[in-house]
């Protein structure tokens, strides 16, 4: 009989293999597989003990739970191995959601934040739903035994509600506070091995650089993401010098005075790269004030200029604390921050503002103010604003409108009061849905018949009641059916009358003819609104806007009652309510009285002369008095540089007025004499040329020219129009921008964090809302900026 191994006699569990270690007998060679490339089984993982040197990178197994331990391969190939994993990176799955582990209520499940807190040596194994440390995987020892000591290597970390549990984070236990701890060596001998390959140092370096940055993305709203930016860079740092002190390695820098200290920095970066931006051109301010969390009065600053590409840009500068909201208050805190940041008050070109007294009163107002110092910062009222008010006074005067939106207001709120008549009301749909796509009054695609809701109409946003009016009309019969159930079934009769007296309205011919109007209408100036609070509009084309509006509505009145008639009518014919005859008499009395009067007119004058006229009538004159041709000399003066229709408005007398009278310091008077024949020139080459003579906006215009830079480096072509441009576009439109930055700063400042303190409410709101150019500043800059912001007891 042939001499057995021991293992022959006692046979292992299937079990107890795949647990234990892969026994290599000295006495029998090894074996070198002809495929090594490790599948991903997730029964029983392979074990092959020896790769092929010619391709590693395809026989090794990414997946960490995977794996065979490190000091199971030959001693041969495990700086090639490293090698190998070194360049991948932590292998971290991006799952869309991770499966759920634990008893019970105490069930937790692994979060894929947790890579950009850990992102250095954090994996996660799908297959084995554990968490494992790469570098503990590449150069610990094996393992002595010791409970835990194979947790981050072999066996995985499950135990997910210890993670983020404050000072007991297992992760930051891993990591530990000592210097000499499992990972801490590990840390070490992966830098010093990388120290020993110059290429793969390089790739590494690359690597960190852009995980860093792209970690700092978080700097949003959380703090604690700060605080990990800093430990990364700060070790970044460190690891390029090769700093091996005992001092360095204690020092972590998570204090928050030190985050607030680098996000100071930050935040001056941002503002730097601003006025770098702004240069010596010139500006305008944009300032509005509101009451943050802890009912603290905030002025908003936002700078508009027109950049060196010739696009408008509307830059969120800072924010600033102010003990009340009179005039001299608030321009000594504008004053004050542009001072601070070398910004010339005389460069003003332009005020925007909402359409407070203490905003642009004629005499003490803050534009009124400003005026003194720089006679050429002219202000322009928010046209957003001025839209607003016209559309809320108009509603206001016309009695039926007025009532119009306190019963659509009420039918919403009977309608969408709790969760339960939501259900209801989107079940209705549904099935509302599904009934007319068996009759095929509507096709099925991408996108299409959506179940959604009525949507109620806000107090400060008039697109929101276009929105609500659209909403209702579209779920009509949902909604009437809900009306009947909540009417018959609910417990109350508060709630059974309310549900009674909003189906009588929907069932009403005068309610559906006013919402139908009054889409109509607010469907031409929601256009209007949405247009005036983009960021790069420009004054001209916003006043051609508001042109076009009024044209529009003017043509609804002369031209629209036909066919507006006609849909009322289509509309109640499919949703059973009935339609008057419009012969009959109306009675223009009320309280019953007798209709034998002699003021008596048909329903068709009723609906046509005190509806439909009267409405648009009082829309029209709102919308003249609020943008009048004589309050905006200037922006109608602007309107002769529109290059719109084959320069068809281009007006060379027109424009030199509008230098003459409104610009006389920004030319020279040598410039003023050339700038007719310099306009000439310019129209008829912009006529032949095929870059210019299709465009529609000046600021099209603006950036062609600041596109056709001469390249002998001759001067630029066309110098006193790019000015005049340039300063046109400077003027605000809409304080959108402002209004927006509050919106950032209520998430900043939340009822959580209502005691921040001012400095470092305004640096998270710069670089929150200005994180286009907070992406693009570097790891390298802040830590140098830190570094030389304080001596530090220990070098960076």
């Amino acid at each position: 009989m042939k001499f057995q191994r021991i293992d022959y006699i006692f046979k292992r569990k299937a079990v107890d293999i795949q647990k234990d270690e892969v026994i290599i007998s000295s006495s029998e060679p090894e074996q070198v597989h002809e495929n090594p490339r490790i599948e991903e089984n997730e029964s029983r993982p392979s074990k092959i003990n020896r790769v092929d040197p010619d391709d590693i990178e395809n026989s090794l197994e990414r997946d960490p739970g995977k794996r065979i331990p490190i000091y199971q391969y030959p001693p041969n190939q495990k700086d090639a191995i490293r090698r190998a994993y070194l360049k991948w990176g932590p292998y971290q799955s991006n799952l869309e959601n991770y499966p759920m582990s634990g008893i019970g209520k105490a069930q937790r499940r692994f979060q894929h934040s947790w890579f950009s807190l850990f992102s250095s040596w954090l994996e996660y194994s799908p297959s084995e739903d554990a968490a494992y440390c790469l570098q503990c995987y590449l150069f610990s020892n094996k393992p002595s035994g010791r409970p835990g000591s194979e947790v981050f290597i072999s066996t995985g970390f499950r135990s997910w509600r210890k993670v983020r549990n404050g000072e007991n984070c297992s992760f930051l236990k891993h990591i530990g506070k000592d210097p000499r701890s499992p990972h801490n060596n590990a840390m070490k001998a992966c830098q010093d091995f990388l120290n020993q390959d110059g290429h793969l140092r390089n790739v590494i370096e690359v690597q960190s650089s852009s995980q860093i940055l792209n970690n700092r993305l978080c700097l949003k709203t959380s703090i604690d993401t700060v605080r990990w930016l800093t430990i990364q860079a700060c070790a970044f740092r460190g690891h390029r010098e090769g700093n091996k002190s005992r001092n360095q390695e204690k020092c972590n820098y998570t204090s928050h005075q030190i985050q607030k200290e680098i996000l100071q920095i930050l935040s001056s970066r941002v503002r730097k790269h601003i006025c770098e931006e702004i240069g010596d051109s010139k500006f305008c301010i944009i300032v509005d004030e509101a009451r943050d969390e802890s009912k603290k009065e905030q002025m908003a600053l936002v700078l508009r200029f027109v950049d060196k590409a010739g696009l408008i840009q509307e830059r969120f500068f800072d924010v600033a604390r102010v003990n009340d909201t009179a005039s001299v208050t608030l321009k000594e805190a504008v004053c004050g921050i542009l001072s601070r940041h070398n910004l010339d008050v005389s460069n003003i070109r332009g005020q925007g503002y909402d359409g407070a007294s203490n905003m642009r009163g004629e005499w003490n107002g803050l534009q009124a103010l400003f005026m003194k110092d720089c006679p050429y910062a002219y202000y322009v009222h928010c046209f957003a604003h001025r839209l607003q008010l016209a559309l809320v006074t108009a509603s206001r005067e016309v009695a039926s409108i007025h009532k119009f939106f306190k019963k659509l207001t009420f039918v919403v709120n009977v309608v969408g009061s709790s969760t339960k008549r939501h259900d209801e009301l989107q079940a209705a749909q549904a099935k509302e849905i599904e009934n007319l796509l068996e009759t095929g009054e509507i096709v099925t695609g991408k996108g299409k018949n959506q179940v959604g809701t009525v949507k109620r109409a806000g107090d400060t946003r008039w697109g929101s009641h276009f929105n609500s009016i659209c909403s209702l009309i579209s779920m009509y019969e949902a909604t009437c059916t809900v009306l009947k159930i909540i009417a018959k079934d609910a417990k109350k009769f508060a709630q059974r009358a309310d549900a009674d007296s909003s189906y009588n309205h929907l069932k009403s011919f005068d309610f559906i003819f006013i919402l139908h109007l009054m889409k109509e209408i607010m469907g031409t100036t929601d256009l209007l609104c949405q247009a005036l609070q983009k960021q790069s509009q420009d004054v001209v084309n916003a006043v051609i806007l508001v042109r076009s509006t009024k044209a529009l509505i003017q043509d609804l009145r002369e031209n629209g009652w036909d066919k507006l008639f006609a849909n009322v009518v289509s509309f109640c014919e499919k949703h059973d309510i009935e339609v008057p005859d419009l012969n009959d008499c109306h009675s223009t009395t009320r309280f019953g009285r007798s209709r034998l009067e002699e003021n008596q007119v048909t329903i068709e004058h009723y609906f046509r002369v005190e509806f439909f006229f009267t409405t648009i009538d009082k829309q029209l004159q709102e919308l003249n008095s609020r943008f009048s041709e004589q309050a905006m000399d200037l922006l109608t003066l602007s309107c002769a540089l529109s290059p719109e229709d084959g320069y068809k408005a281009f007006d060379i007398n027109t424009i030199c007025t509008l230098v003459e009278k409104y610009y006389p310091m920004d030319f020279s008077d040598q410039e003023k004499i050339n700038l007719p024949f310099h306009l000439k020139h310019f129209l008829f080459e912009a006529r032949e040329s095929s870059t210019l003579k299709n465009l529609s906006t000046i600021q099209e215009l603006c950036s062609s020219l600041a596109a056709a830079v001469p390249a002998n480096g001759q001067p630029k072509k066309h110098l006193l129009l790019d000015r005049l441009l340039r300063l046109v576009m400077t003027l605000p439109v809409s304080t959108a921008t402002t209004e927006r930055s509050f919106s950032a700063m209520k998430i900043i400042k939340s009822k959580l964090r209502n005691k921040m303190e001012h400095g470092f409410l305004a640096n998270s709101m710069s670089v929150y809302i200005e994180r286009d150019i907070s992406e693009c500043i570097s790891s390298e800059s802040i830590i140098d900026d830190f570094k030389s912001l304080r001596k530090c007891k220990v070098r960076l």
